[in-house]
């Protein structure tokens, strides 16, 4: 079977205006590549180190996540990225949720994280309306998000795009100088 990528121009299909810059209209999201991956782990990492985005307390490294990104292909999970050329700006997962289990194999979670330089641009909304669009061509019918109840932006980004709480895990994320809660956050796509 031939692999398609599909290619978004910032700001072509979505209704919500953004922030243009040159750089901006330059950009495109497409699938990322195994080239992609040290980018992508960078920019992982700036949410590690910051603290309130990830439940992961070190940085980790490009070997760390091969699997991770292996567990992804465009036809159901895919891997997006925005970006300039070979530069990334920010990028979006849809995953697998308890892989093998039947009954759910039409829910992905979706994770977004976005270079620190480069956000509040709109690149976030972008990755998201690309991932939220395409999921109903992957045959996705419900996609949900696990974030700590710390994480302000992400709740409103979630939000605005029709998620709603279906849960919430109250202090069980121990940081070395916090304890705080996970939310679930969940919306329907399609079925």
């Amino acid at each position: 079977m031939t692999q398609r990528i599909r290619y978004f121009i910032v700001g072509q299909t979505t209704a919500k205006p953004f922030n243009y810059t040159v750089l901006l209209k330059s950009m495109q999201i497409r699938n990322a590549e195994s080239d992609d991956l040290p980018q992508i782990v960078a920019i992982y990492n700036q949410a590690v180190t910051e603290g309130n985005c990830t439940a992961d307390t070190e940085p980790v490294s490009v070997a760390d996540r091969q699997v991770w990104f292996a567990n992804h292909n465009a036809d159901r999970y895919p891997i997006y990225v925005m970006a300039a050329g070979k530069e990334i700006y920010g990028w979006c997962s849809l995953s697998a949720h308890r892989p093998g289990r039947k009954a759910l194999q039409n829910v992905a979670e979706i994770s977004y994280y976005v270079d620190a330089r480069y956000r509040k641009k709109g690149i976030g909304q972008g990755l998201m309306d690309h991932a939220l669009h395409s999921a109903a061509t992957l045959g996705l019918h419900n996609i949900f998000a696990i974030l700590l109840d710390i994480n302000t932006v992400s709740i409103r980004i979630l939000e605005e795009n029709g998620f709603s709480q279906w849960g919430h895990l109250p202090d069980i994320a121990e940081f070395s100088d916090r304890t705080c809660g996970q939310f679930i956050y969940g919306r329907r796509v399609a079925g």
